[in-house]
C-alpha cells in the first residue's frame, strides 16, 4: 500500500502504511502558520482490505469540534464523493473504509482543485457578458483572478462575490460555480433582472496559493486572509491588497463573502451588525435578504449561527465588515459545512458540491429580492 498527496491541493504526511488496519497519518501545517486541518490523500493498493486510516494529530487541529459527528469524504474518480464511516476518538481521527477499488482518495470536503478553476475561468470566457482581469500576482506568481459579469455603467450598481480567502473551505468555489452558471443563463428571468440593474465583480479563488499548496486558513507567507483588510500589503497579502485596490476603484453596493464553518452543520449568514457605521438601512437590509435566502432554498436557515457582533465591537479586518464600513453598504459572510448537514436528508454525499451549486444560485433570488434597495 501507498499513500501519496503529491498533487493540487494535497496535503497529508504519512509515518506507517504496512498494515491496513493501522495506516498513521499526519496533517501538514499550512506554510509558516499553526493552521492545520485540511487533508487531501490518495491510497493505492488497499482494494478489498478493511483500512483504518487514522490521523493522530487531529485533536490539536485548529478547530477539534469540527470533527465531533463529521463523515470523511472519499472518491475513486475524483468527482462523485460520498460520505465514509469515521470516529474521533479526542485524539484521533479513524477513517473506516473497504476500498473496492486499487486507488481511492479521501479529502476533509471536496476538493476544488486549481485546474478545475481555471476551467471556470474558460467556460465563464465563453460567454459575451463576461470579461476577466488578473489584478495582481500572489507570492507564488499565481495570478489573482477576477471575473466581471455584466456591463459596468454609472447607472448599474456594482456588486461583488468573492470566495475561498481560506483556501481549505472547497465548497466556497463549488458555490460559485451555481452561482456564476445561473448568472449567464440568458433564459433565467431573475438573472436578466439583476444585470439590467447591476453587474457583478467575482473573485472566485481569493488565495491560490494556499489551494494549491494544501492549506486550511492561509497563504504562501502563512497570512490568514480575513484578518488583512484593514491593512493589506503586497509583501504579505498581495491578495487583499489588489482587490480592496479594485473595490476602491469601482465602489462596492453588495459584497458576499463565501466561506466554509468547520464546527456548524448548517448553512448561515454573519452579517456586519457590529461595525461603527452599522444603520437601519443595513439591518432592513440584511433581514430583507436572509428572509428572501430562506424562501429560495430550504438548505439555508437562520436558526444556528455565529452570535452576531455588539455595536462598535465588529473586527474591521474581517473582509464584510472592513467592506460594510467603508462603502456603507451591504456586505455578508456566507457560510456553509463541512459536516453532513444537521438534517440529516442526504446520508451518501451529506453536503456536497451539487447542494452548494444549488445554494449558490438560490443566492441570486436574494440578490433580486434587496437589488432596488442597496444604493
Amino acid at each position: 500500500m501507498k499513500i501519496s498527496s503529491a498533487f493540487d491541493g494535497g496535503n497529508i504526511v504519512c509515518l506507517e502504511c504496512s498494515d491496513p488496519s493501522d495506516i498513521r497519518l499526519e496533517i501538514r501545517r499550512d506554510k509558516d502558520s499553526e493552521f492545520f486541518q485540511w487533508f487531501y490523500f490518495r491510497l493505492s493498493g488497499g482494494k478489498g482490505q478493511d483500512c483504518a486510516l487514522k490521523i493522530i494529530n487531529a485533536g490539536a487541529a485548529s478547530y477539534s469540534k469540527g470533527w465531533e459527528n463529521y463523515r470523511a469524504v472519499a472518491s475513486y474518480d475524483r468527482d462523485d464523493w460520498f460520505r465514509v464511516a469515521t470516529d474521533y476518538d479526542g485524539k484521533t481521527l479513524t477513517i473506516r473504509h473497504r476500498p473496492e477499488r486499487d486507488s481511492v482518495y479521501y479529502a476533509y470536503f471536496a476538493p476544488y482543485s486549481m485546474e478545475r478553476h481555471h476551467d471556470l475561468l474558460a467556460e465563464t470566457l465563453e460567454f459575451s457578458l463576461a470579461a476577466l482581469e488578473a489584478l495582481g500576482e500572489t507570492l507564488d506568481g499565481q495570478q489573482i483572478d477576477m471575473l466581471t459579469i455584466g456591463a459596468p455603467s454609472p447607472d448599474k450598481r456594482p456588486l461583488w462575490a468573492i470566495a475561498r480567502q481560506h483556501p481549505g473551505e472547497t465548497m466556497a468555489e463549488w458555490w460559485m460555480e451555481g452561482f456564476i452558471d445561473r448568472l449567464l443563463d440568458s433564459d433565467d428571468a431573475v438573472a436578466r433582472a439583476v444585470l439590467e440593474k447591476a453587474y457583478f465583480h467575482i473573485v472566485p479563488n481569493m488565495n491560490p496559493d494556499g489551494s494549491r499548496r494544501g492549506h486550511l486558513r492561509t497563504n504562501a507567507a502563512g497570512i490568514n486572509l480575513n484578518r488583512e483588510w484593514l491593512e493589506p500589503s503586497q509583501e504579505k497579502s498581495p491578495e487583499v491588497y489588489w482587490v480592496r485596490q479594485r473595490m476602491e476603484e469601482t465602489g462596492v453596493d453588495f459584497c458576499l463573502d463565501v466561506h466554509g464553518d468547520e464546527a456548524i452543520p448548517h448553512n448561515f449568514i454573519a452579517g456586519p451588525e457590529g461595525v461603527p457605521s452599522f444603520s437601519k438601512r443595513q439591518k432592513k437590509l440584511l433581514g430583507a435578504y436572509k428572509s428572501a435566502l430562506l424562501r429560495a432554498n430550504p438548505d439555508f436557515q437562520t436558526e444556528h449561527g455565529y452570535p452576531a457582533n455588539k455595536p462598535g465591537k465588529a473586527n474591521l479586518k474581517i473582509g464584510a465588515n472592513w467592506i460594510a464600513e467603508r462603502f456603507g453598504c451591504l456586505a455578508m459572510t456566507l457560510e456553509m459545512p463541512f459536516k453532513d448537514v444537521a438534517d440529516g436528508s442526504e446520508q451518501r454525499q451529506g453536503w456536497s458540491p451539487a447542494r452548494c451549486r444549488a445554494l449558490g444560485r438560490s443566492n441570486l433570488d436574494a440578490i433580486h429580492a434587496v437589488l432596488d434597495d442597496l444604493r
